[in-house]
């Protein structure tokens, strides 16, 4: 038997749960998993989300261009889960908008219309930031996917939306990774293009792929297959893989290369000249940093996740997630699922979805995909057709630009507002506002004109989720003078437009 083990090992294959996963650069045609099991990796995938966004939520954004230093506790004691779904429900964003989508599916079936899930997201009650709530609000003017992701109009779509969106793709898709690319295609360009895009189909590359090997660096290769190589996402993640076999017991010294190498934001105004950084890329590369150098172990996958900071809730619940549909619920160890009972039957905020709930609607989409792509579903197992991953279509966002000067305004638009500028493109960054919180909500108005000539006509509510993230942008300008004016409407007494700054870019690194 000591024979074996070593020789298995030698070949690069796995011994777990009494199962003999090798990790060969060849796909097996088909594979088979008890029912039981199927549905222990659907458990694991959510119930490890849910624990990694809960470790990691007290410390969201609060690193930003600095990892979370070894002295900095971070906590998990019994109870913890409870008391933060009862006291920081708006905690979980990432997990109710997966749900969003699976009561789409479940409602309207699996090969759902993409307007469906625009739909469902754009007229749901809850809070949204960055690339999906400029999405939403493209939605609710009546634009369509795949325009309303665009970067041309939607200046985060290189953000991490849909990238902490996607689990619950590949936890529908068991081992059929291109069937979840094509599911990533029709509802990740609603909020996202390029990089962003690209985030959400690899992460659900990984969740599909977990449910036919338990070798983490297996996976992660492999899920790479689905990206086009010349994509910097593709190049950021090898950099990753890279790295780790340079610095196999050092995560900290990949963490500076990475921030030497790929922290340069260029699309989220937010980004551009700050240290937050919530871009798709480097995000995801700190959901593989805690995957490759936890090796396996559950507890330091979420902490190395979490310590690289920034999306630092995200990026521990996309890597516990992983984690979780490898190791499955039941092999997920106990003191992290301390509370998680008590929890199971609570429902997220603005759903009537619990994990309970969605453990067996998982478990039903991802036998009707089994069967749908070519599989069989028998009284005890499953066999699943397991697909090679096939790359998808290149893009990219923000090409040819470069992030040349933000110019602080902070000025109420009253009338109107003019700047000036050298370049090809521009974000104008503001709000609509109302001067007391009792005020009702409202809508504004104003024009956009560039060098004279009218661009367009935009509406800015005053209502937080149903807001305008930026006052107005304009991309692939000629490269030279412009001028920007925007002219108020009718603005009712005790409400403002506010204009708080503008970035400026140009073709070249030099204006």
């Amino acid at each position: 038997m000591k024979k074996l083990f070593t020789v298995l090992l030698m070949c690069g294959s796995l011994l777990m749960n009494n199962e003999i996963i090798v990790a060969s650069e060849k796909h097996p045609a088909q594979k088979i998993i008890p029912l039981k099991m199927l549905k222990d990796k659907i458990k694991g995938g959510w119930a490890g989300q849910t624990i990694g966004v809960t470790y990691g939520g007290p410390t969201e954004f609060k690193y930003k261009g600095t990892m979370i230093q070894d002295y900095q506790p971070i906590v998990w004691y019994d109870g913890y889960l409870k008391k933060t779904m009862e006291k920081n429900p708006e905690l979980y964003d990432d997990l109710y908008m997966d749900l969003t989508f699976v009561d789409v599916f479940e409602k309207l079936g699996i090969d759902a219309p993409v307007d469906s899930f625009g739909y469902s997201f754009a007229h749901a009650g809850y809070k949204l930031w960055h690339a999906n709530q400029s999405a939403r609000y493209n939605i609710l003017k009546g634009m369509k996917a795949p325009e309303c992701g665009h970067w041309l109009n939607n200046p985060h779509a290189d953000d991490i939306d849909f990238q902490i969106e996607a689990d619950f793709i590949g936890l529908t898709s068991p081992g059929m990774p291109n069937s979840a690319s094509a599911i990533c295609d029709k509802i990740g360009h609603i909020m996202t293009y390029g990089d962003g895009w690209y985030g959400g189909v690899y992460i659900a590359a990984m969740y599909s792929l977990a449910f036919v090997s338990n070798d983490i660096h297996f996976i992660v290769n492999e899920a790479l297959r689905t990206i086009p190589q010349k994509s910097s996402f593709y190049q950021c993640m090898t950099d990753v893989i890279s790295w780790h076999k340079q610095y196999p017991d050092d995560w900290k010294q990949t963490w500076f290369e990475l921030q030497k190498k790929w922290t340069s934001e260029i699309g989220c105004p937010d980004g551009v000249f700050d240290s937050f950084n919530i871009d798709a890329k480097i995000n995801a590369a700190y959901v593989l940093l805690g995957l490759l150098y936890g090796n396996g172990d559950y507890g330091k996958t979420l902490e190395i996740a979490t310590r690289c900071g920034q999306d630092s809730d995200c990026n521990p619940s996309s890597a516990g997630g992983i984690l979780g549909t490898i190791l499955g619920y039941s092999n997920i160890p106990e003191y992290w699922k301390m509370g998680l009972t008590e929890i199971e039957d609570m429902n997220f905020k603005y759903t009537d979805m619990s994990l309970n709930k969605v453990y067996d609607i998982s478990y039903k989409h991802a036998l009707q995909m089994i069967s749908q792509n070519g599989g069989r579903i028998n009284k005890e197992n499953v066999v699943i057709l397991v697909q090679e991953p096939v790359t998808v279509r290149y893009e990219k966002s923000f090409e040819n630009m470069y992030p040349v000067a933000m110019i602080d305004v902070k000025e109420n638009i009253v009338k109107e507002y003019e700047f000036g500028f050298e370049g090809t493109g521009f974000v104008l960054k503001g709000s609509a506002n109302k001067a007391e919180k009792n005020f009702p909500e409202a809508v504004l108005e104003a024009t956009l004109y560039i060098d004279g000539e009218k661009v367009e006509t935009s509406l800015f509510p005053t209502d937080f989720t149903t807001r305008k993230l930026e006052l107005f942008w304009k991309y692939q300008l000629p490269k030279g003078k412009h001028t920007v004016r925007v002219v108020a409407g009718n603005v009712p007494k005790g409400y403002y437009l506010r204009a708080m700054s503008y970035l400026i870019y140009s073709d070249s690194q030099e204006n």
